[in-house]
């Protein structure tokens, strides 16, 4: 579950009687038109006729499945993992808490939804499980998207370029709290509801009933409760379970340079966007501080195990650091200045996802990163949302600088005096404080050394070609995931692909299970049984893999997978300090939760690639996308697996479905 993008599912929706089927394409697709009408001023990115959270009140509730859909569809992805015994075995326990336990925590669970109708049930337990893991966020859970580089290449200067950035922020930001922001809706057809006339009527149409006017005209609006932690919001580490923080009177910026902490008003006392000019020249300012790096870098805290860095926070605070603390906490979001170049994907993956430790702070909801040569990227802590509202404000942000940049090459920086609107962080550390970062740092290092990345694009075809063949992109993606893994260590895995539920209040995420007895059986017909099926036949096994990943595809972003249901119910239990149903303790239950391959896919304008670590030590981090005439996966591993190997198979993988669909 950790470190996954979450972006992906909320997509092609096609009305069908009264039911709405949600398939799956990233959220960024195309050239979304956002704005209403542009802003007339320049505080904002635009000003929408429609009100931001016009449709929160009334958007449908994430239902709970039926107690006996979630078991046999649990039984099914456990088909293609285990063999005959184990299945009779596995079988035997899930009847048995269906008919038995099961339905007592299935009744509990929906009597308890039913009294909390202002919000979904997988939304408390999905924020304990987050807020009380206590494994480092780095490599566990933060995961990084890189913005595709400015057009225009002398845009891509790292000053600029992070001026630029901020500015556009900060209108985000404004336009957000504003309720001017255009709401998140997907449109199954643009040309009724995207109009300027659909959302004239709309907007007078009660909070409580706007749901029902977009979804007849075939619109989805999305969530959009977990937009307001996007700023001036940080993770704070406490022992047991983390809490998470928000201060929106924040008006200043953190920013990170050779891991020294920096700060300055980005929002002047009325509110408003401070000079970019003045931005420029506070940034110049700290580009070019001659201040070395500290010997003590505080970032590197945020790296540590929860419970430690909860406890030298407390020391820290103890120490009189505590009203730097909180500065650092709402400051309205970090900027990390690196002062390398990147030479190659690889490079910027392992910077954006990790970097050196000493120069981010990991616990604010979303940094931008910016590398001396313009690199840019978003690394976000994972715990208070989930892909769709970072893809949102990155797609915004590339949008806004890109086509309305407010400092340009030439722009000189305004004549301030940065030297007394900048402030310097400085931390008072006593023996036993150096002792906890110099160990923070030992550790960080040790994890991010067993880290590889690799990436690998596929040249021979995309999402057209696939379409032609009525194929599912994304089905035919995961399947090359399924086939490059059974090719290398012959075997089917756990494998996980995240599914976004924002199509419903307070929706997190569910879980799309790719790996099936289809895509079992056509895999062994790739990989063991070479020659002995014929074009058609082969046709044939693709045609059932896609329409089968289809289906379960539709039922997890509509809320009715089965991963959520059992870990609510889990959750119930262990909350009332019942003992564990033997289902939980399945060794295939664990086995199905150990997710050797964890997937998430993301194509927008703004993205150059995304990634994560692994969630499990023996497993594969997937990130990819499907673009029109190519595929592309960037994935991670640990020394247990060989990445490099792993690509190279599903490249082969891919070479050999395509070869089908051109009757080879």
């Amino acid at each position: 579950m950790a470190g996954l993008l979450s972006v992906q599912c909320v997509a092609s929706v096609k009305k069908c009687g009264s039911l709405m089927h949600l398939r799956t394409v990233a959220l960024g697709v195309g050239a979304r038109n956002y704005s209403s009408k542009t802003a007339s001023s320049s505080e904002y990115l635009h000003q929408s006729v429609v009100p931001t959270m016009h449709y929160q009140k009334s958007l449908p509730r994430l239902p709970v499945p039926k107690l006996e859909d979630t078991i046999r569809k649990y039984l099914a992805a456990q088909r293609p993992l285990l063999d005959d015994d184990q299945f009779k075995t596995t079988e035997k326990i899930a009847k048995d808490f269906e008919s038995g336990v099961g339905t007592q925590l299935h009744e509990e669970l929906v009597t308890q939804d039913k009294t909390n109708k202002h919000t979904s049930y997988i939304s408390g337990p999905w924020f304990d499980m987050y807020l009380c893991a206590r494994d480092s966020v780095v490599l566990n859970f933060n995961p990084f998207m890189s913005f595709n580089p400015d057009p225009k290449k002398e845009y891509n200067d790292q000053l600029i370029r992070a001026t630029n950035m901020v500015c556009s922020a900060v209108r985000f930001m404004k336009t957000l709290r504003a309720g001017l922001l255009e709401p998140e809706v997907f449109h199954l057809n643009p040309a009724k509801s995207d109009t300027d006339g659909f959302k004239k009527f709309i907007r007078w149409v009660p909070s409580s009933l706007s749901w029902y006017g977009a979804y007849m005209v075939n619109a989805y609006p999305l969530d959009m409760s977990q937009y307001f932690r996007l700023f001036n919001s940080t993770r704070i580490p406490k022992r047991g379970r983390d809490e998470l923080f928000t201060e929106e009177k924040g008006r200043h910026l953190l920013v990170m340079r050779k891991g020294n902490m920096y700060v300055f008003d980005i929002i002047d006392r009325d509110g408003n966007l401070v000079t970019p000019g003045e931005i420029q020249s506070h940034l110049k300012y700290i580009l070019s501080d001659p201040t070395p790096a500290p010997a003590f870098p505080l970032g590197v805290l945020t790296s540590e195990n929860r419970d430690v860095w909860a406890g030298l926070r407390d020391k820290l605070i103890a120490a009189g650091n505590a009203e730097d603390l909180r500065t650092v906490d709402s400051a309205i979001f970090c900027l990390c200045l690196d002062d390398e170049s990147m030479r190659d994907h690889i490079q910027i993956s392992h910077n954006m996802l990790h970097g050196d430790g000493c120069n981010r702070w990991y616990d604010k909801s979303f940094s931008i990163i910016l590398t001396k040569d313009g690199q840019a990227a978003i690394n976000f802590e994972h715990s208070w949302g989930d892909g769709v509202a970072v893809l949102r404000f990155q797609n915004e942000i590339f949008k806004d600088t890109t086509e309305q940049p407010l400092v340009h090459p030439g722009s000189t920086a305004a004549a301030v005096d940065s030297a007394s609107a900048v402030r310097r962080l400085h931390f008072n550390l006593d023996s036993e404080l150096q002792a906890g970062i110099k160990q923070a740092k030992a550790n960080f290092d040790g994890a991010v050394s067993k880290l590889t990345i690799d990436a690998m694009e596929f040249k021979k075809g995309g999402k057209e070609r696939l379409k032609k063949s009525k194929l599912s992109p994304d089905a035919i993606a995961q399947l090359a995931f399924q086939m490059g893994f059974l090719k290398q260590y012959g075997q089917t895995v756990a494998t996980y692909e995240s599914c976004s539920t924002a199509a419903f209040k307070h929706g997190r995420t569910e879980t799309i299970r790719p790996a099936t007895i289809h895509t079992k059986q056509c895999s062994h017909a790739f990989v063991f049984q070479r020659g002995q099926h014929s074009v058609e036949q082969l046709g044939a096994m693709l045609n059932e893999c896609s329409k089968y990943h289809g289906q379960l595809t539709k039922e997890a972003a509509m809320g009715q997978g089965f991963d959520r249901h059992l870990f609510a119910m889990r959750y119930l239990a262990n909350s009332k300090g019942q003992p564990l149903h033997g289902l939980y303790t399945d060794p295939a239950y664990l086995a199905i939760n150990h997710n050797i391959l964890s997937t998430s896919t993301l194509t927008s304008p703004a993205v150059n690639l995304g990634g994560f670590a692994p969630v499990v030590p023996d497993g594969f981090g997937v990130g990819y996308g499907v673009h029109d005439d190519w595929i592309g996966c960037n994935v991670s591993s640990y020394p247990a697996r060989n990445v490099h190997e792993f690509l190279q198979c599903v490249h082969e993988s891919l070479e050999d479905i395509f070869s089908v669909l051109e009757g080879k």
